[in-house]
């Protein structure tokens, strides 16, 4: 069964448009993927998601696991639990092995703000803590040709940042799987028990179980961590019983050049229905934004133009752009969701804070045009949805959400507009220019 077909490529770039088919419908590409941690978009009922434009949705394994773990055998799957018969994709679990590991130790969440050659500084008075030694220590030596360097085409980050202060790191990694450490105990998962779990959820994309690698980490333990990887990429696809779900396999290697093309070469070659390039990039994430570009460079041309290609945790307007023009097809990002909580709102002329008292009593609407339920049905001010934020309204958190899923679900369904009219460049260069 062919899962994907490109309709139209861009003449000037890598760009694309196809169609992704799952057994619960098509996802037209490029896409932006809604995130659904718990088997919930937090603050959008289901009855609400499709009027918000959205294709595809993943959720969270590890979490689902936690929470699932003595029911996992008789749950009625994903759909039912989410009341969504649309597409649905589910991550491996493989994430929180970084966030509640290194992560945790280096007080570094998913944007971390340190990256290979960056220093650590104390230049705020603050005394090193035993993490910013270990940081220190495993730091690239920029005398080894295959670590990142500014010669590499990567550069150094600003050196009047440090790392926040370290907690316990929860995880132990062994070659076989890796050990979470909880409450009474710890919890074991790997690559079988990873696919096993996805396919008990039922998602119609599933991913390889993998070990993504913090940006503190050298050469040496990247290329250790990538041979887990590919290993386990190999037993994932062993694991599989299933063959009405996708799997995904994952590309890793940090930001070194070499060990990205030794991934994207492996597991391109490897009987997967579709690719993830793994990794927290991004100038909005701390790293230069041509650290998610090269990354793309290296990875995309060992990966078959025939099967689809997804961008993990990737999902600013900037970076949409770029990776739409690399060739990806879909990317995942908190962004729409998380922001949009805490009152940023996104719009076709820049993000704004809707909590900042310059709204106060404003009557301009959300964003003028935006036909999604907050702008176009409700007719909702900034000024009403800045007083709900106010007042700690429920309201405030929907209202936000369904406009930030929309206008992001929209961007891309004008980027797929103009990939088939072939102006994805010009179209680019213009909105780029309107939220400067």
């Amino acid at each position: 069964m062919s899962y994907f077909e490109v309709i139209k490529s861009d003449s000037r770039t890598s760009a694309r448009a196809g169609v992704l088919k799952t057994p619960h419908g098509e996802v037209k590409t490029p896409s932006y993927v809604v995130v659904g941690t718990d088997a919930a978009v937090r603050c959008v009922p289901p009855e609400e998601l499709s009027r918000t434009k959205t294709q595809l949705i993943i959720a969270n394994t590890y979490h689902l696991w936690r929470t699932l773990e003595e029911r996992l055998e008789t749950f009625e799957g994903l759909h039912e639990r989410m009341r969504w018969n649309g597409p649905l994709m589910t991550d491996s679990g493989g994430f929180q092995v970084f966030s509640f590991g290194f992560g945790r130790e280096h007080g570094m969440g998913k944007m971390g703000r340190v990256f290979p050659g960056r220093k650590l500084s104390s230049g705020t008075g603050r005394s090193s803590s035993p993490a910013d030694e270990a940081a220190l220590r495993s730091r690239p030596d920029k005398s080894d040709k295959n670590r990142t360097s500014s010669s590499s085409g990567l550069r150094e980050l600003p050196s009047d940042s440090f790392l926040p202060g370290s907690k316990e790191n929860l995880v132990r990694v062994v070659d076989d799987g890796v050990y979470f450490i909880i409450e009474g105990g710890e919890q074991y998962l790997d690559a079988e028990l990873s696919i096993h779990i996805q396919e008990k959820l039922g998602a119609d994309i599933i991913v390889a179980f993998d070990e993504p690698t913090s940006p503190l980490h050298d050469h040496a333990y990247t290329k250790e961590s990538l041979a887990r990887t590919h290993a386990w990429a190999l037993r994932s696809l062993a694991a599989r019983t299933r063959r009405d779900q996708m799997m995904y396999g994952v590309v890793q290697g940090g930001a070194f050049e070499d060990l990205r093309k030794e991934s994207a070469d492996f597991i391109g070659k490897q009987a997967f229905e579709g690719f993830a390039i793994g990794g927290s990039y991004g100038e909005s994430m701390g790293a230069p934004r041509e650290q998610m570009l090269s990354v793309l460079k290296w990875s995309v041309p060992y990966l078959p133009r025939e099967k689809p290609r997804h961008l993990l945790g990737i999902g600013r307007i900037e970076d949409v752009f770029d990776a739409v023009e690399l060739g990806m097809d879909t990317f995942d990002c908190v962004i729409p969701t998380r922001e949009a909580r805490h009152g940023s709102i996104w719009t076709a002329h820049g993000r704004f804070d809707v909590r900042k008292g310059a709204f106060e009593g404003s009557k301009e609407s959300i964003e003028e045009g935006c036909e999604c339920i907050a702008c176009g049905e409700k007719k909702i001010t900034r000024g009403e949805l800045r007083e709900l934020f106010k007042l700690k309204n429920l309201k405030a958190g929907h209202l936000a959400t369904v406009h930030n899923i929309y206008f992001f679900n929209n961007l891309l369904e004008q980027i797929r507009k103009s990939i088939f009219e072939s102006t994805f460049s010009e179209f680019k260069k213009k909105f780029i220019l309107n939220i400067s």
